[in-house]
């Protein structure tokens, strides 16, 4: 039951590894500014004192939850976080509609350990035959170019 989105004009193209990376780049700045608020209200909530200890696993689950929270908004909401709307990037399934939050955890994983296998699952998409990476490929989704 995903919404379409609006057609384009032009054909939609799959984006290059080096504007992929771009468009995560400039959302990794905006998810480090989410952990730092995390951690500013942990001290806080510790009345001014450091995190340690037991605290600081509660407050890397909490980072952890942010962050999913952060990209399944964007994907399922707009099709596109800040970084991707600067790069002209969109994520959809592969019939043109919005993303499930199911697609969008199984992706979110998926480009986790993607990326803790030294990017292999990004690179993959240098040897895919549809330019798929692992996270698209799990998730049923694609991330396509739009137009100008």
């Amino acid at each position: 039951m995903s919404i379409p989105f609006p057609e384009v004009e032009g054909e939609l193209r799959q984006p290059s590894l080096l504007r992929r990376f771009a468009a995560m780049i400039y959302d990794g700045f905006l998810v480090v500014a989410i952990w730092m608020c995390a951690g500013f209200a942990a001290v806080a909530l510790n009345q001014g004192e450091a995190v340690s200890g037991a605290q600081i696993p509660l407050l890397q689950t909490v980072q952890f939850l942010l962050t999913f929270a952060f990209y399944a908004y964007f994907w399922i909401r707009l099709g596109q976080t800040l970084g991707m709307q600067a790069w002209k990037l969109r994520i959809q399934t592969l019939d043109g509609r919005h993303i499930s939050l199911r697609q969008a955890l199984i992706r979110f994983m998926t480009a986790i350990v993607s990326l803790a296998c030294l990017g292999l699952g990004f690179f993959w998409m240098l040897f895919s035959a549809n330019k798929a990476t692992w996270h698209d490929s799990f998730s049923e989704t694609q991330l396509v170019l739009l137009p100008k």
